[in-house]
């Protein structure tokens, strides 16, 4: 039997979806996480579902590399660049951090110190002026190991118009270097544009012990248990990749996590009939959120994790902010109610958790709220404890603001859920988008207890909460398709390009992005490839992105200007509804993405029972505060209700893996996939 185990491991919770091909049976599981031994709440929750040694293969979502970046945890990494460009990483962009003031308190991952320079120089069209000197690279090697690094990052100024210079110094740092932590940018982005080219590189360095090491630990672990399948992550972008090319490009799997829930939502949005959605993912720590327009997920090809790390790689467009279920709720030195960006995370966790924890977090202002159930807490925790809840709302919100518990505890949720809306309001109305034409997604440990208050907040056209909220982003990992992204510039000049050599390069590009995907061991119906080109009117700076409808047949692709031009324009109309007649045109870069088709999974496996009945999945009744007073609340198992069941608000629909809120005002439904639609009454 092939049995796929798609794990997410998030800052409060480790979420598992198991599911075997052959029968169509899944199960899933969510366990407490371990901050800093990750490993020990994956291995503990696959345990959990079976068999180590039964799994055919598994998928991992992971936040190590987002969490080492935003905490400044990765390795201890030095750079080896031209004579004269070792600033470029402190300098970036000319940015910062604060838009007002002369200040700033940005640190680059790199230390000055480590640093290194050497005389070398490529010209922007690719001729080498100076060749480098591989005993100048060695000596500087040296001092970095010498210094302490564990990792290097080699970077020339135009390595991108000609790797020869990098490739001799990577050789040569290679001959010395104690591990295997050495890259050069040629390697991981080959590409124009020096302080991304310098960020990307050094940010994966950075990670390369951390992410390297994790990885170890775990296929240990599972080798420990007699595992024989296939160990996988997701990256950024949305699709999987191998544990070797996690290894060697672990800047990848930022947002991996993240990622993974987006595939999965838009692909639960998609079969329930709804090709707009946002999707909202309510963790621990954070609330992620992004926009699906026509089915298609957005990607964009850079993003900051932090201010000034900058990584330049295709990733799925989300944006996030610190209001997750642990985020703590404090009075700011200005007397305003604040939530987050701080979380307690899932050790000491909510002060509700009763492990050492006083101050309030937003699940214990939704438990206080009676939202919650005490005695059945998601993640099949001990039972919740409301007294200390209670205290700890009462102590750091309600006697700062002059407020009792439960104002308390119903302003610490609106403060969140404003938060929320604006993040929302930012990746659709700031983007030109209706939201009244969107539903959201809400998923995670908490995102379907505030999917009301979203829709009336932002306008929005409804809510459908997945069948499994709280591991939609383990679901995810399991329904990812494989997919490998690269890019190289080429620039050329559109009114003389050289169409046959630019055929040259995509047919090379494309055989090898179809190499990474047949090595990653991992089974596919079919290999898609796909280009795009980064092109502009001469003289701009920024680029837009082209999708080129040509594909490789019979060892050509059958590209011509008049293709990329027709392309070009449908482009640029799309961006900025207007051309630049007679302005010149050139293709600064070309992207090649190579996508390998998992087979189907077919949401339908998900569905209730045909002998599921409303009557039976009715737990009575309990109070439950809403607006300024309590509301006696009907409580439904969720997971017992049938398709077609109607519920009216105010509801709570309880479940092993989330908690879902039917507001007053509102009213729900079970479609055929078991995802319930929330939408205004009438």
């Amino acid at each position: 039997m092939r049995t796929i185990v798609g794990v997410d491991v998030g800052g409060t919770f480790t979420d598992f979806f198991r599911f075997d091909e052959a029968s169509g049976a899944f199960r899933t599981a969510k366990v407490p996480s371990n901050r800093g031994d990750e490993a020990v709440g994956f291995l503990a929750g696959l345990e959990s579902l079976g068999a180590i040694r039964d799994l055919g293969s598994i998928v991992h979502g992971t936040t190590v590399g987002t969490n080492a970046l935003l905490e400044r945890k990765g390795g201890r990494i030095g750079l080896i660049t031209t004579q004269g460009f070792r600033d470029v990483l402190e300098m970036r962009r000319r940015d910062r951090r604060y838009t007002w003031g002369l200040w700033g308190d940005f640190v680059p991952v790199v230390d000055r110190d480590l640093r290194l320079q050497v005389a070398e120089r490529t010209l922007a069209d690719g001729t080498v002026r100076l060749a480098v000197d591989a005993g100048e690279v060695q000596q500087a090697a040296r001092t970095l190991i010498a210094k302490g690094a564990e990792a290097v990052a080699i970077v020339f100024i135009n390595a991108y118009a000609n790797a020869a210079n990098e490739e001799a110094a990577l050789a040569a740092v290679q001959a010395v270097w104690p591990n295997d932590h050495v890259a050069a940018s040629s390697q991981i982005l080959p590409e124009i544009r020096e302080f991304e080219r310098t960020s990307t590189t050094a940010l994966n360095g950075y990670l390369q012990p951390v992410v390297g090491s994790y990885l170890a630990k775990l296929e240990g672990a599972l080798d420990e248990g007699g595992f024989a399948g296939a160990f996988h992550i997701v990256q950024s972008n949305g699709g999987v990749m191998s544990t070797a090319t996690a290894r060697r490009l672990p800047v990848r799997t930022a947002l991996s996590g993240p990622a993974a829930g987006v595939i999965a939502a838009a692909a639960i949005a998609r079969a329930a009939g709804y090709a707009n959605a946002i999707t909202c993912d309510l963790g621990g720590t954070s609330f992620d959120v992004s926009l699906v327009a026509d089915g298609a997920t957005a990607l964009a090809a850079q993003t900051t994790v932090d201010f000034g790390l900058v990584i330049r790689t295709p990733m799925v467009e989300i944006t996030t902010i610190g209001a997750g279920g642990g985020s703590i709720a404090h009075v700011d030195k200005g007397g305003l109610l604040q939530v987050g960006p701080e979380s307690a995370g899932s050790r000491p966790g909510p002060a509700c958790y009763g492990q050492g924890n006083e101050r309030p977090t937003l699940t214990d202002a939704n438990l206080v709220l009676g939202r919650i159930n005490a005695a059945r807490p998601i993640g099949k925790l001990a039972r919740l404890d409301v007294e200390a809840a209670h205290a700890a709302i009462a102590a750091h919100v309600g006697a700062p603001l002059g407020l009792d518990v439960m104002t308390a505890a119903e302003a610490i949720v609106r403060v969140a859920d404003a938060r929320m809306a604006g993040a929302i309001r930012l990746v659709s109305i700031e983007r030109g988008h209706d939201p009244g034409k969107f539903v959201a997604v809400p998923f995670g440990g908490g995102g379907a207890l505030h999917a009301g208050a979203l829709i009336k907040d932002v306008g929005l056209k409804g809510a459908l909460v997945p069948r499994f909220p709280g591991v939609t982003s383990a679901l995810g990992c399991v329904i990812a398709d494989l997919r490998h992204d690269q890019v190289h510039t080429i620039n050329m000049m559109l009114d003389s390009l050289d169409a046959a050599a630019l055929d040259r390069w995509m047919v090379g590009e494309a055989g090898a992005a179809r190499r990474v995907v047949e090595t990653a061991g991992l089974s596919v119906e079919a290999i898609e490839v796909k280009f795009e080109l980064d092109m502009h009117y001469l003289g701009q700076t920024h680029t837009v992105s082209v999708p080129v409808p040509v594909s490789v047949q019979n060892g050509t692709t059958g590209v011509t200007a008049a293709i990329v031009r027709a392309a070009f324009e449908r482009a640029y109309l799309a961006a900025f509804s207007r051309l630049l007649p007679g302005l010149a045109v050139r293709i600064v870069s070309l992207r090649t993405a190579a996508i390998g088709r998992r087979p189907h999974f077919d949401l339908a496996a998900l569905a209730p029972a045909a002998d599921a009945s409303r009557e039976a999945a009715r737990r009575g009744t309990r109070p439950v505060w809403f607006g300024g007073a309590w509301h006696e609340t009907t409580i439904w198992a969720r997971l017992e209700l049938p398709a077609g069941a109607t519920i009216e608000g105010p509801a709570v629909l309880e479940q092993d893996d989330a908690t879902t809120l039917i507001d007053p005002g509102l009213t729900a439904r079970v479609d055929r996939l078991g995802n319930v639609i929330v939408e205004r009454k009438g």
